[in-house]
């Protein structure tokens, strides 16, 4: 089985992104985006997929099964969107299953918008889950790589200093610490436009 990668595009220009999936052998860039499109041209989908072909890197969008701006109803809690709610989505299970069998098959890179992992759901939604298929790598900016492992351990130190609690486990904080950083993050609806607003203004996606 294959290792899973992330990679945010955040501002790169587009050979800076290449050179990143090059770096780590990705074959197949998988956009998590609901919205595949960027204010940076070379990430709106229909560029980005040429330029990853003509690179030889193959692009699957995913963003209406794994992406956090839904349009199920039953996934918001007033008015914000609830990371735990859509992961019970069977479109959303679809998509861990598609990802699943494109693992065994390839090196594959979950993209999204946020430089930061923990700011974006690929991994506050979709690696949470799809860790139990395979390890899971994130790609940063300058190229290194950090285990999912490793960003839970920044997750946990985000909300609890004491991550020994005597009287909580681990799981139990790290759920928690999931939870917050979802509702953190999460897309949130405004009545007055039927748009949607983000708690980190720049970015295109949580």
């Amino acid at each position: 089985m294959n290792p899973l990668f992330t990679i945010g595009h955040s501002t790169h220009v587009f050979p800076r992104f290449l050179a990143l999936l090059q770096q780590h052998g990705i074959e197949i860039v998988t956009d998590v985006r609901s919205r595949p499109f960027s204010r940076l041209p070379w990430f709106s989908r229909p560029s980005l997929e040429k330029e990853l072909k003509d690179n030889g890197i193959r692009y699957v969008f995913l963003g209406l099964e794994l992406g956090a701006r839904r349009d199920e109803r039953e996934c918001y809690i007033g008015a914000r969107a609830d990371y735990d709610r859509i992961a019970q989505l069977p479109l959303f299970q679809k998509g861990l299953e598609r990802l699943n069998v494109g693992i065994a098959k390839a090196r594959i890179a979950l993209m999204c918008a946020e430089k930061d992992p923990l700011d974006c759901h690929r991994t506050i939604l979709v690696c949470r889950y799809a860790k139990e298929y395979s390890d899971v790598f994130h790609i940063h900016a300058d190229g290194k790589l950090e285990s999912h492992e490793k960003a839970e351990a920044r997750l946990l130190a985000r909300y609890h200093e004491d991550a020994y609690d005597l009287f909580r486990s681990r799981i139990d904080q790290l759920n928690e610490a999931y939870k917050r950083r979802g509702e953190e993050i999460s897309y949130v609806e405004q009545p007055e436009t039927s748009s949607v607003v983000r708690d980190i203004p720049w970015n295109d996606e949580p």
